[in-house]
């Protein structure tokens, strides 16, 4: 059973008309012949609500005792026994009374909806169950009944009801929502303009989020790659340096500029390790942008102004905010930089801010391994003093200090070689003890400025102090090394975190997964190899870059997966450290393949019964819907022969037109059941050319009756880039479904407007309609909706006109009609580069 659609009025406030507005809608379908009933509507006394109670029927009320009174509550049974399409709950947030079916009355709609039964209700914005420490700072007030977010979030349609506070203060003032003796008290506490106007932003903020989650999902559906500004979204670009923090800082107040505008950081690494940059840095700049309310993103890509660009596109950006680059003069003949070529390649829809700050100009790190493990100023810094800071103490000790021993002297020399160690690491340590060795022995060791030792003591002195200058730079270095470590195995639990993540989902497909592994590895090419047995040939399950290895001892690194299945990278050797995320990229391989072919295996099951399916209803239509038009046929031949009866002309010419008709209906039959087997074995090979939608549209409308089609398709549309003959048969297939359904003297409307890269063409009927878990089913083979009598078709009509408006590159979807009835929505592509004068004018469709 199909689940009952939830539709919400959302307001801001008490009296905004949440609950005259959902019973305005139940009359609009009373009208439309919607089965549509009350379950619970509170109106408060107010007459206007009231009196859009009239003519609407109630479901009778549940009645409880408690505590010495007797209240009424929805009742459910009542509700599910009554059965209605549609069914009237007001207040959703409500809490029932004890003994009641459930708790909560989001709790009985959802029974309601589990049911099969569409539910329209109504929920004010303090009432959302997230929203409740915001409002009660706002008001003063804490909501005790509260309904939880995801289950509005859920709802299929949420209609805000929206009013300014002056006019709410008026409607009050009125006696409209309170009586009089209410309306000071409510007027100077809850229903003051300031909460007024904090609520009423709250609601619009809260409906602005669910409608860019609809906008984001049609983008995805209609692969829309142009940006929409319909918000401010601001990316910030990272690169894991300290200008990261004030980048995040200038991109949160220009957001604040805009209303709801959005803040995401991300930070671009390449795909050449494991590494990544500065990660205590760039831990502190995600925690800066989460607490300022914006996002942090990471992404892998070789080339970062094309990936930090796709990015922002595929999140629909309006602006992009970069750092000042930190190259120094010199080092801009390597190229533009990243903030040049963004900006170059932004295009027109991208705004590109340059922010200046302190790191600007000042150079990248030293590109050395170890030293960047302790950072550039210390790598510095430890030279500095491991080299020069024992000649500066040689020279002090020497010109100005008394003689304070050799003992003293080898000491404040491996002070030095300590600071340099802590400084720097073991080269500059090591660097340190060696400068010093020489100078103590030079200037301090007897017999002096000479490199002989007399005293075997001293020899031993030197020795020891050699002996720890080194363990002690030794102990730094191992320290650097394990932080090093540690941000590696940091990075990769990030990395199984993400696959395994992506891979359970089944979000990624084995290409994706093969170019991840690449891309991570820094791999020409990667490849997942198989055999059936140990003396089978192997053969390749996929592969990505170019010339992979085709048998696990060509490539550069193999990993095994079981005993038949080999995960092969080539391009270089990889040190023994990143087998360990191989074997779990190589396992991850063979669960992905595995699902691939298990998806496969199901599709073709679903085919094998698509197909049985189709013979049956063929089978049927056959036997029934074939045979009426040829007994018709049958009989008016065989009465025509007849030499018992003379058959007057008028007669004659009545049998030859049931024949006419017969043969038609045959021809008619035929030719979709035709196009349905060439749509099914694949072989419609149409011939794509400019087209004038004008000429073939009347084209189409053969078979009906001239006074039954309007046709409104303007002269200045562009021209579209399809086939003729397909689109004509598409055309004619709809339209002739549309004839079919609608009512009595009623016309189709057929108009035609352009919009983007299309040109849409709308066949409007006033029939009975279609609801919308309906909508797909009816472009399915054989299907027939409703209570279509025997031969009036086989139900292939609708779906031979989406196949050929697919073939073409267009699309064939159903909307509602506004007022009641089906709208065809046709859409096919236009012409490239061949646009009539007069730009994007088309007809208004009702």
């Amino acid at each position: 059973m199909a689940r009952g659609k939830l539709r919400i009025y959302l307001g801001a406030a008490p009296g905004v008309g949440k609950t005259y507005a959902m019973l305005a809608e139940a009359h609009r379908r009373i009208e439309r012949g919607t089965d549509c009933a009350v379950a619970f509507v509170e109106h408060h006394h107010r007459p206007r609500t009231e009196v859009m109670l009239h003519g609407l029927e109630q479901i009778p009320r549940r009645e409880i005792e408690y505590r010495g009174g007797v209240f009424t509550e929805m009742d459910v049974d009542a509700v599910l026994a009554r059965r209605p399409q549609v069914v009237l709950v007001d207040e959703l947030p409500h809490t029932n009374i004890p003994g009641s079916r459930n708790a909560k009355r989001w709790q009985d709609v959802e029974e309601l909806l589990a049911a099969g039964i569409d539910v329209i209700s109504t929920v004010n914005i303090q009432h959302l169950e997230s929203l409740g420490d915001v409002v009660e700072s706002i008001t003063g007030v804490r909501q005790q009944e509260t309904v939880p977010d995801e289950v509005v979030r859920r709802a299929d349609q949420i209609e805000l009801v929206d009013m300014s506070p002056q006019a709410l203060r008026r409607r009050m003032a009125h006696g409209n929502i309170y009586k009089p003796d209410k309306v000071d008290a409510a007027l100077a506490n809850y229903f003051r303009p300031g909460n007024l106007t904090a609520l009423r932003e709250l609601a619009l903020l809260w409906v602005a989020d669910r409608v860019d989650e609809y906008l984001n999902e049609y983008r995805r559906e209609h692969r829309v790659s142009t940006i929409w500004g319909s918000r401010e979204r601001i990316v910030v670009g990272l690169t894991g340096g300290p200008e990261g923090r004030t980048l995040i800082r200038r991109a949160s107040r220009l957001a604040e500029k805009g209303a709801g505008g959005e803040v995401l950081a991300v930070y671009i690494s390449r795909s050449d390790g494991l590494t990544a940059a500065s990660p205590k840095e760039l831990a502190d700049q995600r925690t800066l942008v989460e607490d300022l309310g914006g996002t942090f993103h990471h992404v892998v890509g070789d080339d970062i102004p094309a990936a930090l660009l796709d990015f922002s596109r595929g999140v629909n950006a309006t602006q992009i905010v970069l750092g000042v680059s930190r190259r120094r003069s010199w080092q801009y003949v390597y190229g533009p930089g990243v903030g040049a070529t963004v900006a170059r390649e932004s295009g027109p829809d991208l705004d590109v801010h340059l922010i200046t700050h302190d790191e600007a100009g000042k150079g990248r790190g030293l590109p050395v391994a170890r030293g960047a493990r302790l950072g550039r100023s210390r790598v510095i810094w430890g030279w500095l003093v491991g080299v020069l800071g024992p000649a500066s103490l040689t020279g002090l000790l020497t010109s100005t200090t008394p003689d304070v021993g050799l003992a003293n002297d080898m000491l404040l020399f491996l002070t030095l070689t300590v600071a340099a160690a802590l400084l720097g690491g073991l080269f500059p340590a090591l660097a340190s003890a060696m400068v010093g060795s020489l100078l103590l022995n030079w200037y301090f060791t007897p017999p002096i400025h000479t490199l002989t030792i007399a005293d075997p003591k001293n020899i031993v002195a030197i020795a020891i102090f050699v002996g720890v200058a080194v363990s002690v730079a030794s102990v730094v270095d191992l320290a650097a090394r394990r932080t090093h470590q540690a941000a590696r195995l940091r990075a990769e639990s990030e990395i199984l975190s993400f696959l395994s993540g992506n891979v359970l989902r089944g979000e990624t497909s084995l290409e994706e997964l093969l170019e991840r592994v690449r891309e991570t590895f820094g791999m020409e090419s990667a490849a997942l190899l198989e055999r059936t047995d140990e003396t089978a040939p192997w053969t390749c399950a996929g592969s990505v870059g170019p010339r992979p290895a085709e048998i696990p001892e060509d490539a550069d690194v193999d990993v095994p997966v079981g005993d038949h299945m080999a995960l092969s990278l080539s391009g270089r050797v990889l040190p023994a450290a990143d087998r360990r995320v191989l074997a779990a990229f190589a396992a991850q391989a063979a669960v992905v393949l595995d699902r691939q072919r298990l998806r496969h295996e199901a599709g073709r099951a679903k085919e094998l019964a698509e197909g049985n399916r189709i013979r049956t209803a063929l089978l049927a239509a056959v036997s029934h819907d074939l045979r009426t038009p040829l007994a018709g046929i049958k009989a008016a031949v065989t009465s025509l022969r007849s030499d018992d009866v003379e058959w007057s002309e008028q007669d004659q010419a009545e049998l030859l037109a049931a024949i006419e008709e017969g043969a038609d209906r045959l021809d008619h039959l035929v030719g979709n059941l035709l196009d349905m087997s060439r749509l099914q074995t694949g072989t419609v090979t149409p011939i794509i050319r400019e087209t004038d939608l004008d000429e073939v549209v009347p084209m189409a409308l053969g078979g009906v009756p001239e006074d039954s089609v309007e046709l409104d398709i303007p002269e200045t549309l562009p021209m579209v880039h399809i086939d003729r003959g397909l689109l004509e048969r598409a055309v004619a297939n709809v339209v002739e479904n549309a004839v079919k359904y609608s009512p009595q003297g009623e016309q189709v409307l057929v108009s035609a407007s352009a919009l983007a890269d299309r040109v849409e063409l709308r066949v409007v009927d006033r029939g009975p309609g279609v609801p919308d878990e309906a909508k797909d089913r009816i472009f399915e083979p054989f299907q027939r909706y409703g209570d279509a009598p025997r031969g009036v078709g086989v139900g292939l009509g609708l779906a031979v006109a989406r196949g050929f408006a697919e073939a073409v590159g267009g699309t064939l979807h159903a909307e509602d009609t506004p007022g009641g009835g089906l709208t065809m929505v046709l859409a096919v592509p236009t012409a490239p580069d061949r646009e009539r004068p007069g730009g994007l004018v088309g007809a208004v469709t009702p």
